[in-house]
This record gives C-alpha cells, structure tokens and sequence, in this order.
C-alpha cells in the first residue's frame, strides 16, 4: 500500500498549477566520500493567510527507477519511514515552518551520487513536486588534508595545544581516528597521539622539525594526513665566539677552546660572535674598561680590534638578544711577555702560537703575546642591554 500512496502523492504534485510554487536550490554539489555537505534550499507556496497550512511536510526522493517506491531519503514526516541506506545520513536541518527545505548529508557514500527532487505536502490535499529544479549531487574519492592548527604561536617552554581537524567531516558523520608523529612527539605516551588534540610543550630542538597529523575514516582504509614544519621561538643560546685573523683571502677562523690561544701583538684581528635563537639575535658588542667603564663598540657580531684598541685587562662582551631573552659571553685580552725556557717552549706557526713540545730548539726571547681569554658565558631574561 505504502509504495502506491507514495506514487499517488507524487502524481498528483504534478498536476497542480506552478503559480506561486518557487524553490531556491543549490542545484549542483559534489562531497567526498566519508564527508559531509549542507545543501541550502527554501520554497514558497501559495495559501490564504486566513487558511495557513495545518501541517506541512516535505520529502526528498532520490530520481530514478523505482526511487519513488523505495521512499524518501529524508523527511520531516514521522509516519514516513525513509530507505535504509540513507537513515542517519541524510536529515533535514531547518525549520520547515520557515520554509526551509535544506539537506544535510553525512558520510556520503559513491551510491548517494544523483539526482533528488522536493516535494510539499501542504495540506488541504494538495502536494507539489519541484520538477524545474533537482539537486544534482557527486561523491568523489577522499583528496581532502586535515588542517593543523596552533591557539597561539609555539614558544620554547610554554605548554600549549594543536588541533587537527578534517575539513568537510561534522558531528554526527563518519568516525575519525586521529594519529601524530613527529620529533617532537618522540616522549610523548602513545594515547596522547591519538586524540584530535595534541598537548605538547615546545623545546628548542623541535623548531623547524616535522609534525604528521594523519586522519583515517574509522571502518574502512583511507587516510589523509598533513606535514607541517614547527616554528618555535626561543631565547638566544649556545652563543660562540670565532677570532678571524690574517688579511684578505687568507684570513682564517678559529674557535675560542680550553686553550687560549696567542697572537702577536699589532696582528689584525676581529671576534665574530653567533647565537642560536628564533627569531634571530640582535647581537651586539660592549667594552669594559679597567676602570669597569661600558660602552658599546658594535652593533653587529663583529667587532674589529683594531678600530676599538684594546688595554690591558679589558673585557668584550657579546650579548645576543630577542623578544624571549639575552646571553652573553666575554672575553678578556692580556698582554705577556715571556722568555723560553728549555723543555717548554712556544713557538709561533700556522698563524699563531702554541705550545711545541719539551725538546723544540725554536723559541722566542722576551717577545710580547696577545692572549684571548676563554668566553665566560651569562643569560639572562631581561629585555634591554645587559653587560
């Protein structure tokens, strides 16, 4: 009985005048599967303000070959039951009463792709089926990524959180399962990975490091996923000191280690200062003098010992210094003069000196040294100079 009713009712939609009957529809969607689409769509009708419809349903039906005797795909009717394979995916979301007649369609399946009609049942026996408008819809395969998205910009030390979200899905749709992989997620416990939500507090080494956030639809193997490259601030740290010296193309760099190293004195020479941080240090160069007098010499990592001159005892710090925090190292020049002794001598080759051994014959008497001390390193927090 049910599927003959339903034939009638559509037939006699057919037969009433178009006058007054406008249907404003998306005509045209395309989804992909496993993901949800909201199809706009009002009508209109005519009635007599003093005669309003004592009840209004509507219908939507999928167009082919006895879709009419299957049922609806969705309706607002509760003595109507709609076709199996499209209970709980295909819904009504408006008020009918505003003559809303959008689709909701959740996890959408490669079967659902074709054409679907609306029909009014707005009482007084009369039904109309909008036959000059049909939603035309197309289910594609899954090509969309997930989205990952920080609150907040990622800062060393600061917890904070990640969502991953796979646009196109809704409540109510297809199952998610969500997985993260990446450095910075190496200590983390298995099940923090597996949230939408991911919790995590940012370390220096995780800047510029990758981080997978893959999304599977739960009952069947597709996955999706989206790599991003981790951009964490941090405060300036493991800040050196190189010496250049020498001139032209055969100046040569050495790095400041346990042992200090030697220069003759009136040799040219220029400490190069460099620091790791994110974003990038404004370095700087300050003298102190003996008499513990500062003053900055230079507003880069260089500073030219030459153009500064240099006394005896004097300190050079470099400060290294972001948004986040400051380190600085010091160096200090000394003057020696010395005499070789037998069995421990210094001599001077590949451009500076050093210690040669106990029995080395060449040696220098009473020749005046420059010697760079060993960086002594201090950090600190505050914004603004800090020597």
């Amino acid at each position: 009985m049910l599927p003959l009713l339903l034939l009638a009712l559509l037939w006699a939609g057919s037969l009433q005048e178009d006058a007054g009957y406008k249907l404003q529809l998306q005509e045209s969607v395309t989804v992909q599967a496993g993901l949800c689409a909201l199809v706009p769509c009002s009508f209109s009708y005519p009635w007599r303000r003093r005669d309003p419809p004592s009840k209004l349903y509507i219908y939507w039906f999928q167009e082919g070959d006895r879709s009419y005797y299957d049922g609806p795909v969705a309706t607002n009717n509760p003595h109507m039951d709609v076709r199996t394979e499209h209970r709980n995916r295909f819904h009504l979301p408006g008020d009918i009463r505003d003559n809303n007649c959008s689709l909701l369609i959740r996890d959408a399946k490669n079967e659902d792709t074709g054409s679907y009609v609306l029909m009014a049942d707005i009482g007084w026996s009369t039904r109309y089926t909008f036959r000059d408008k049909k939603l035309t819809l197309q289910v594609t395969a899954l090509t969309e990524k997930p989205v990952i998205h920080s609150l907040e910009p990622l800062e060393s030390g600061r917890p904070t959180s990640l969502s991953c979200r796979l646009p196109g899905s809704c409540e109510g749709g297809r199952p998610l399962q969500f997985s993260w992989t990446g450095v910075v997620t190496s200590s983390m416990a298995p099940r923090a990975l597996q949230s939408s939500v991911l919790s995590l507090t940012p370390r220096p080494q995780d800047h510029d490091t990758n981080l997978t956030c893959q999304v599977k639809l739960q009952g069947s193997a597709v996955t999706t996923e989206r790599t991003v490259q981790l951009n964490v601030s941090y405060a300036p740290q493991n800040l050196s000191v190189r010496i250049l010296f020498g001139n032209g193309t055969g100046r040569k760099a050495l790095f400041l280690t346990s042992f200090p190293p030697a220069f003759l004195e009136g040799q040219a020479l220029v400490l190069c200062c460099a620091a790791d941080s994110n974003p990038a240090a404004q370095l700087s160069w300050f003298q102190r003098s003996s008499t513990q007098n500062v003053s900055q010499v230079s507003d880069t990592g260089l500073l030219d010992l030459s153009r500064v001159g240099a006394a005896e005892g004097e300190a050079f710090t470099c400060q290294a210094q972001n948004a986040l925090g400051s380190q600085n190292v010091s160096v200090r020049l000394h003057r020696d003069t010395f005499s070789c002794e037998f069995g421990n001598p210094e001599v001077w080759t590949s451009g500076f000196w050093r210690r040669a051994g106990p029995f080395c014959g060449l040696c220098y008497d009473a020749m005046t040294k420059f010697i760079v001390s060993e960086p002594e390193q201090s950090r600190s927090k505050q914004k603004g100079p800090h020597v």
